[in-house]
C-alpha cells in the first residue's frame, strides 16, 4: 500500500522491532536475492507473529517460503509442541533458507519442503490451525481448495498480496494473469459461505479468512 514515508517510519518505530536474525535476513534478501519485495518485512512480519501468538497454533502450513522470513515470524507464536510446514517451489533457495533457519531458536519447529505445493499438500496427514498462502497468484484458488479440508474448524487461512499493488481495482479485462488470479480469488472467498473474511490494508493486503 502507498503510505506517507514519515507515517510508515512512525509505525515501524512504534512496533516491536525485528530480531537481529530477522534484520540480517531482511538485509541479505535485499542484497542477494531476486525480487526482494516478496519478503514479508518488518511490519508484516510482526503482524504474522502477533496472529500466531494470539492463536498459539499446533500446526501451521505456509505455501511460499521465499527466504524464510515469514516462517520464522510465525514460529515465534507456535504452541510448545507446534510445527510449521513451509513449502517452496524454488529449490535454488534451499541453502539460503537453511542458513538462516538453522541459526534460529525455532529451527526444530520449522519443517522445510521443496517442490510443487499442490502435489505436496495432499501428502501431509495433518490438520492446520493456520494456512498462509503467499505463492503463485494465478493458483490462489487452487491452493485454497486443496488446503480447505485440512484446516481445522475455526482455523484460519491468511492470504498475502490480495490488493496486488492496487491493481485489483483496475479494469479486469485489462489486467494481467496474476492480477486476475488475485481478483478471482478475492471474489471466490467473498462468496464462500463456509468462511468469514476481512482484508487488512497492511503492506500489499492481507486477507484473514476464518473457517466456520
Amino acid at each position: 500500500m502507498n503510505i506517507n514515508h514519515d507515517l510508515e517510519k512512525y509505525i515501524l518505530e512504534h512496533s516491536e522491532q525485528e530480531s537481529d536474525l530477522l534484520k540480517e535476513l531482511n538485509r541479505a534478501t535485499n542484497v542477494h536475492i531476486y525480487h526482494p519485495r516478496m519478503l514479508s518485512g518488518h511490519l508484516q512480519g510482526r503482524v504474522l507473529k502477533m496472529l500466531s501468538c494470539m492463536l498459539k497454533p499446533e500446526n501451521i502450513l505456509e505455501i511460499g517460503t521465499y527466504t524464510g522470513y515469514s516462517a520464522l515470524c510465525f514460529a515465534e507464536g507456535l504452541s510448545p509442541q507446534g510445527k510449521i510446514h513451509t513449502i517452496e517451489i524454488n529449490d535454488e533457495l534451499e541453502d539460503f533458507i537453511k542458513q538462516y533457519v538453522n541459526q534460529s531458536e525455532y529451527k526444530d519447529k520449522i519443517i522445510l519442503h521443496f517442490g510443487d505445493a499442490l502435489k505436496i499438500i495432499p501428502t501431509l496427514n495433518l490438520q492446520f490451525d493456520i494456512v498462509f498462502i503467499d505463492a503463485d497468484k494465478c493458483q490462489y484458488i487452487d491452493y485454497y481448495s486443496v488446503v480447505f479440508d485440512k484446516v481445522k474448524p475455526n482455523g484460519y487461512i491468511i492470504a498475502d498480496n490480495v490488493l496486488w499493488n492496487n491493481k485489483v481495482i483496475e479494469d479486469y479485462n485489462d489486467t494481467d494473469e496474476q492480477t486476475r488470479g488475485i481478483i478471482d480469488f478475492n471474489n471466490f472467498v467473498q462468496n464462500d459461505k463456509r468462511v468469514s473474511n476481512v482484508i487488512f490494508s497492511i503492506r500489499d493486503g492481507l486477507m484473514v479468512i476464518k473457517k466456520l
